[in-house]
């Protein structure tokens, strides 16, 4: 465990976010080679069809994932106060949601897939394979739950590292798997499915035998749990409305890729390999913005404000390098890219012009989700929300639309960077404010410095 309240303030956060951006490096890695696979050795439709189903999935737990991130900042900031007492409490809590929760999704997902298909327009040919990739996944949330918020956890309380390790073992047995399933057992798309889900699962059981022996904080019995009806309020505070901009990102992302759905199949496998390549250059700006939630959290609970002005500055000029040199890679080598996931010329194309659009705009993206960091840090979740409502339906969702009216599939792009523009203006007008620091659960007296 790290605490990030002392130090230098670069090197500080930094160190705590390189094992996070080395383990999704990890996570993204096993989740391309899922595509690769899938495009490779199952087919278009089928890579269509995965892909169709990644932003349900995503709008299943979305609102899930908010609250654990509640919980999350509640465990770092009492955890920069010392408190270790409600930090062992508010980990309990989140454990004992995240069971139910993950019941009652998989419940909801396996009784409404049908209806959702025909609600984003899902090409009728597609519809067999993604219901077989989506019920199989779903039918392992509660291994993704557990695996993921231990990794969450063990984040606030300043141990990246850990996370990392079994991070590293769920994708070998991932890769692993793909290969034993689809190539040697021949189960299709759902060997992938089945691949992700058991990886998970038997990473979670053994980060869970390895805490229970090592971890004074955390402990995984089903006995003895503790579930705090205060600290789950504060939860809830604090997580809903981070849960309901995971929503709307989710719900937008249903949105645009029923936009995409309207121009076929190889449209529709383009976007999904882009987006696989997308997600893997968003992810340094996504870790350097987790590793400055948890050390604003941790610095605020330790009543050190200045620190975190330096954490925000000192973010941004990392993320602002990464982003540039990712964005030239883009540029230059993304035909290749997309030539790893299939051979379809078209789909090809279709995907290098996403590439050389969104990424253009790679350095907006990054500040704006490293400033919205900030307020996150703090408790305040509320603004950040209403920011991508506004972002994402008023302006992406509809720029896309009619630009796509005019330029077809290559305008859903550029409805993307049109957003991030707005968030970014938003979220920093926002944080100069400086309204945030009144969130915290915490509380504090301000720093005159």
């Amino acid at each position: 465990m790290r605490d990030l309240s002392q130090g230098p303030v670069a090197r500080q956060i930094f160190i705590f976010a390189l094992p996070m951006l080395l383990g999704n490096v990890f996570q993204q890695f096993y989740n391309i080679v899922d595509t690769i696979i899938i495009g490779r050795y199952i087919g278009t439709d089928a890579l269509a069809a995965a892909g169709a189903s990644f932003p349900v999935i995503f709008v299943l737990v979305s609102l899930v994932i908010g609250i654990t991130t509640g919980t999350n900042i509640i465990i770092s900031q009492y955890y920069g106060a010392k408190d270790y007492e409600a930090v062992k409490r508010a980990i309990d809590t989140a454990f004992v949601f995240l069971f139910f929760a993950s019941l009652l999704l998989t419940v909801l997902g396996l009784i409404f897939i049908e209806n959702i298909w025909q609600l984003i327009g899902l090409p009728e040919h597609l519809i067999p394979d993604a219901t077989l990739y989506f019920s199989v996944y779903v039918g392992g949330l509660i291994m993704m739950f557990g695996y993921n918020a231990t990794s969450a956890i063990l984040r606030g309380l300043g141990d990246s590292r850990t996370p990392l390790y079994f991070l590293i073992i769920a994708t070998l047995l991932n890769i692993g798997f793909d290969l034993l399933f689809v190539l040697v057992f021949k189960w299709g798309i759902a060997g992938v499915a089945f691949a992700t889900v058991l990886a998970q699962g038997i990473a979670f059981g053994m980060s869970v035998i390895y805490l229970n022996r090592t971890h004074h904080l955390i402990r995984f019995t089903m006995r003895g749990l503790t579930f705090d009806r205060d600290i789950f309020r504060k939860s809830l505070r604090i997580g809903i409305p981070t849960g309901m901009q995971h929503t709307f990102v989710s719900l937008g992302m249903l949105a645009l890729i029923s936009i995409v759905n309207r121009f076929g199949t190889n449209t529709i496998a383009a976007y999904t390999i882009a987006w696989r390549i997308d997600s893997f250059a968003a992810m340094p700006a996504m870790n350097f913005g987790l590793a400055l939630t948890t050390f604003v959290g941790q610095n605020l609970g330790a009543n050190r404000p200045d620190r975190v002005r330096q954490g925000l500055y000192s973010t941004l000029m990392m993320t602002t390098s990464v982003s540039l040199a990712v964005t030239l890679v883009a540029w230059l080598f993304g035909r290749h890219l997309m030539g790893i996931f299939t051979t379809n010329p078209e789909v090809i194309e279709i995907g290098y012009t996403y590439l050389v659009i969104v990424s253009s705009f790679y350095v907006v993206f990054s500040s704006m989700f490293v400033t919205q960091a900030v307020m996150r840090g703090a408790g305040d979740t509320l603004i950040p929300m209403f920011i991508t409502l506004i972002a994402l339906w008023l302006l992406r969702i509809p720029a896309s639309h009619l630009l796509s009216l005019r330029y077809g599939a290559e305008g859903i792009w550029w409805g993307i960077p049109v957003a991030w523009m707005f968030g970014l203006i938003a979220a920093y007008a926002y944080y100069r404010t400086g309204r945030w620091k009144r969130m915290t659960v915490v509380k504090y007296t301000d720093d005159p410095t």
